[in-house]
């Protein structure tokens, strides 16, 4: 695995840091923002990892991929989002407690 590399499940977590991140900075604001179904598309390589539970793991591929080095097949994955709290309510980037993101999965200092 390069340096560069990173896992879909990485991808996707990076994606709910930001949303926390925007939740926080949007508190004390009049307006506020209900999340709605984030689409996201992604390149990935699918490798075969004896580390792994069912042997393969899919990492995000870059554009800046130096095509010279190697040459694997890619494929594309689409996934749509639905961020909810833990008790099912929509997410907002705006809230009025100051920022508490502490109901959001993963949620921890910001």
């Amino acid at each position: 695995m390069g340096s560069g590399d990173m896992e879909l499940a990485e991808a996707v977590q990076a994606v709910r840091d930001e949303l926390m991140s925007a939740a926080a900075q949007g508190a004390g604001s009049d307006v506020t923002f209900k999340v709605g179904p984030i689409a996201l598309e992604f390149t990935v390589e699918l490798r075969k990892d004896a580390r792994a539970r069912g042997g393969i793991r899919a990492f995000v591929v870059s554009g800046e991929t130096d095509a010279g080095i190697s040459r694997t097949r890619t494929h594309r994955v689409s996934l749509t989002l639905e961020p909810v709290l833990a008790d099912g309510t929509p997410v907002l980037i705006s809230d009025d407690d100051e920022g508490d993101v502490s109901g959001l999965a993963g949620a921890g200092p910001l």
